[in-house]
């Protein structure tokens, strides 16, 4: 990968593409059913305008923002994604080493193939997500494990009740764990750099990659004709359980997933630091709405920081957000793409690239801090 080809994050997806076996990339790329909320993501970006203000003298801006006690260098960090490092080698780990290079926040998926021991002894400070079911006795097991690991922060995924009908995934022959099949080995030899430098060194190096991180037990390997992944009790998970964690977590404790302005109501009143506005990235519950749009009303419905994602792909993106009183944003799959492309240096250029255009934006917003942004700086073109 060169780098400097690749001038904004939505470039890293066609590329990525091409060097991705078909089930990976549906995996990474997909949305559920019929792609609704995926799509309203970006339309929700697409209709609300900026209104810059000029003259404002902006040499002395700055992207630094403060979030749960930490200071990061810009306001955005790496979302928690599933099997990373099935699409990129140690892909876990080059996402987040690229994040605390550059002093942002990454955040690794319970659903990932390398330990958390592993991920946060190569980037301290990386936060920790966790799928939980609602069975205190495992929750207490994977909680201890994390605390143990030394991960401070835990952000809670809320709106995984059941599994999500994503057919693109059947369609594409990805399943988890991946079944054995002509089908599948065809794509792979199809794709002799990723089959070589991922998959072969990952085994080679590493052994057969397992869901390392559901649990406090290790998990099923991500390649098997028999073995189940375990879903099991996710729908008994309750608001009780979050008071329980609550009680247990010392650290901060976030909610991902929030899309009701009472859920957000709740969430304060059990404890919990802070909350993602997200609709998974438009991979749940398809037509729920944009985080974007229903932001307003959950900010107003909290004291809270208000974190979001979901379809974030450009500095204005998140000066939108922010604008609507977000705290902070995460980005998802374009940093699994860049780091499928070109590693830990894949990363670093796409967070140098979004960082860039911030810059570039707030100067011509007219601010010099992300904290002067107000519901003044944009407005929607239509109703929401």
């Amino acid at each position: 990968m060169k780098p400097a080809s690749f001038l904004a994050l939505k470039d890293f997806e066609l590329s990525a593409r091409k060097k991705l076996p078909r089930p990976v990339f549906a995996y990474v790329s997909g949305a559920a059913e019929d792609n609704l909320s995926y799509t309203a993501n970006d339309d929700a970006f697409s209709d609300l305008d900026l209104i810059p203000q000029v003259l404002m003298d902006v040499s002395a801006r700055t992207q630094q923002t403060t979030l749960l006690g930490r200071t990061y260098a810009a306001p955005f960090g790496i979302a928690p994604m599933g099997l990373s490092a099935l699409s990129a080698y140690r892909g876990d780990i080059v996402q987040a080493m690229a994040a605390r290079k550059a002093s942002i926040p990454m955040v690794l998926s319970g659903s990932s193939l390398i330990p958390m021991e592993d991920v946060i002894a190569a980037a301290p400070g990386t936060w920790f997500q966790a799928y939980l079911p609602g069975e205190t006795t495992r929750i207490d097991a994977l909680l201890d494990r994390a605390r143990n690991a030394g991960f401070h922060e835990l952000v809670v995924t809320v709106d995984i009740p059941v599994a999500a009908n994503r057919e693109n995934n059947v369609r594409a022959g990805f399943s988890t764990p991946l079944r054995p099949s002509l089908r599948l080995a065809l794509d792979g030899l199809s794709h002799p750099q990723w089959l070589i430098r991922t998959f072969g060194r990952t085994l080679l190096r590493h052994g057969m990659p397992h869901f390392e991180n559901s649990f406090a037990e290790r998990g099923a390997p991500i390649l098997s004709s028999n073995v189940l992944r375990d879903f099991t009790a996710r729908d008994h998970f309750n608001w009780d359980h979050i008071r329980h964690i609550r009680q247990r977590w010392k650290g901060p404790l976030i909610i991902k997933g929030i899309l009701h302005p009472h859920d957000a109501r709740i969430a304060q009143d059990v404890g919990v630091d802070a909350i993602i506005v997200s609709n998974h990235g438009g991979r749940q519950l398809d037509g729920a709405i944009a985080p974007l749009r229903i932001l307003p009303d959950i900010v107003a419905a909290t004291s809270l920081p208000v974190m979001i994602d979901s379809g974030f792909r450009r500095g204005s993106h998140i000066l939108k957000a922010m604008a609507l009183g977000a705290a902070f944003v995460f980005v998802g799959r374009p940093f699994n793409y860049a780091a499928a492309l070109g590693g830990e240096a894949g990363v670093t250029h796409a967070v140098g690239l979004l960082k860039a255009e911030i810059d570039r934006d707030m100067a011509m917003l007219g601010v010099c801090t992300c904290s002067e942004l107000a519901p003044s700086h944009v407005r929607y073109r239509h109703k929401t």
